[in-house]
């Protein structure tokens, strides 16, 4: 069973950077999609970020240039981060990421990822 462990987040002034880990374990053939996620109070769940196998990369236009998704693979685990760097209050939300497996592709749709971590806050303040 494929295991996502969120940490990092936390409390920062506006301006601030923040670097988001996620550990993903579990598997015996490696998620080949990778993204980051985030959903504020009485908001929908929006894609920020998302990485495929090939290290190709897409972001929300609200993030572009300021985050920045990577990760990590080795075989039997692998990391994903997200580095987050100007932060401004509207970044505040909870973050999750998410990961699957071939059959679509490279995308930031909540849908198209069927395995989730349980979040972590971020939290931006001016």
């Amino acid at each position: 069973q494929l295991q996502l462990v969120e940490a990092g987040g936390g409390p920062v002034k506006s301006g601030g950077s923040l670097s988001l880990s996620c550990a993903v374990s579990g598997y015996t053939v490696r998620p080949y999609y990778m993204a980051w996620f985030r959903q504020a109070p009485g908001k929908e769940r929006e894609g920020v970020a998302a990485i495929d196998g090939r290290g190709n990369t897409i972001y929300a236009d609200s993030v572009e240039g300021r985050f920045v998704i990577s990760r990590e693979n080795d075989k039997n685990n692998a990391t994903l981060y997200l580095q987050m760097n100007s932060l401004e209050p509207e970044d505040t939300a909870m973050y999750y990421c998410a990961a699957d497996f071939l059959g679509h592709e490279l995308t930031r749709v909540a849908k198209n990822f069927k395995y989730w971590g349980q979040g972590t806050q971020v939290t931006v303040s001016s």
